[in-house]
């Protein structure tokens, strides 16, 4: 009989891992991230400047930052899955209106719509996992659902190149349907109800859990993340159409082998639980910034542009499922609720980089830009994670009970 049900728990856990990798791929690799792979077709067809481009792609992450708010409060009355559902549709009603679009007003509120999608979804996995994941397989899965961006951009970038020219509304519309496969996927698979009983010595919700000590370098560098992240996906593509060669696959190869490059994020838990998150924050921020330098520095060698894509799509990945293994971390007792803080944080940094280094790029150019970027990403390495704790010290923060023995072993060290 146990084996039965363990065996019912891992397949539960591996619907789970894949309908959520399939939701958090079309509303961020499609979605979102779209928007830069398509931008020179954007260019052409709505007559944007380099200034216009990056409010637009600002003003799509207004519903990033607003939507976290409203998960943060609806979770834990409501259950994750429907606001799951709401993002799915938001994504597959706004690309479907890019898709129609016919000037940049219409264009500007689907892709607001679209990319709001990705603020609804991202959070409530943290309470579906934690409630349908069995809790030796919770990180492994949390780093395969946020990688499931980098499969999709991998897909994208095909497309864009089948898709090219005027037919990039083909490649928006097969956008909208995948996001609605994927929101009838987690619709069906999804656990409904709240997320769980309150449950003796849970930590009650209050405001100090997101300004504690714990939670600050997680929120800062989230911001910055966000920051760094979201001028490399306006901009990167741009950057590179400039420098290719006409007629050149650069522009595809460049977005797909970024993609292909990030499901290696896939294996961020599995590098979080042997190394530490401290090790990972490392490599992953110093990824990013090596990759917006070499955009910078190279933008025309094919052999430095495929490099950055490399690095970045293997930090940014693995950035995001970062993001979340640490967030569980600190907030163990709400998950969600807790990890709505953070993409918060990093809504803020998405909405304010496109428009900042947009302007900045109108005068100092796009390399400027991209070593300024470089900069950014460096910055959350002044706040890295804390140093891994010990199996004891993590069951103490997280409210177990101290076996007996541990604690006579500590009163006679004590009296020692």
């Amino acid at each position: 009989m146990q084996q039965v049900q363990q065996a019912q728990q891992v397949r539960q856990a591996w619907r789970v891992g894949l309908v959520g990798a399939a939701m958090i791929g079309v509303t961020f690799g499609f979605a979102r991230y779209g928007y830069g792979l398509f931008l020179p077709e954007f260019r052409r067809e709505f007559g944007l400047s380099v200034a216009q481009v990056g409010l637009i792609g600002s003003a799509a992450c207004v519903g990033y930052v607003v939507g976290p708010l409203v998960v943060g409060v609806l979770v834990a009355r409501i259950g994750p899955r429907p606001l799951v559902v709401v993002g799915g549709i938001c994504a597959t009603v706004g690309m479907a209106a890019v898709a129609a679009a016919r000037d940049s007003v219409t264009l500007t509120v689907g892709l607001i719509v679209a990319g709001a999608g990705s603020g609804w979804v991202w959070a409530p996995y943290s309470d579906v996992v934690d409630r349908a994941v069995p809790a030796g397989s919770r990180d492994r899965v949390m780093g395969a659902i946020a990688t499931g961006t980098a499969f999709a951009v991998a897909l994208a970038g095909p497309m864009a190149l089948l898709a090219g020219g005027a037919a990039w509304r083909y490649a928006w519309s097969g956008f909208a349907v995948a996001a609605l496969a994927a929101t009838v996927g987690n619709l069906l698979v999804l656990p409904g109800g709240t997320h769980r009983t309150p449950v003796s010595g849970q930590v009650p919700l209050r405001i100090g859990l997101f300004i504690s000590r714990a939670a600050l370098p997680l929120h800062f560098t989230a911001l910055f993340y966000g920051l760094s992240g979201a001028v490399y996906w306006s901009f990167a593509v741009e950057t590179v159409t400039r420098h290719a060669p006409a007629g050149a696959l650069t522009v595809p190869l460049f977005w797909t082998t970024m993609g292909l490059s990030g499901t290696a994020g896939v294996l961020t838990g599995w590098f979080v639980g042997r190394y530490g998150l401290r090790r990972a924050h490392t490599v992953v921020f110093t990824g990013i910034a090596a990759a917006a330098v070499l955009l910078a520095a190279a933008p025309g060698h094919t052999a430095g542009v495929l490099l950055s894509a490399v690095l970045y799509g293997c930090a940014f990945m693995a950035g995001s499922a970062l993001l979340a293994v640490w967030s569980y971390q600190v907030f163990p007792e709400h998950p969600s609720t807790g990890f709505t803080a953070a993409v918060f944080f990093l809504g803020i940094g998405t909405f304010t980089g496109p428009a900042l280094l947009g302007l900045f790029a109108e005068r100092y150019g796009l390399g400027a830009a991209f070593l300024l970027t470089a900069a950014v990403a460096a910055v959350p390495l002044l706040a890295p994670p804390p140093r891994r704790r010990s199996a004891r010290e993590v069951r103490v923060a997280a409210g177990e009970r101290v076996v007996a023995d541990e604690v006579v072993a500590d009163k006679a060290s004590i009296s020692g």
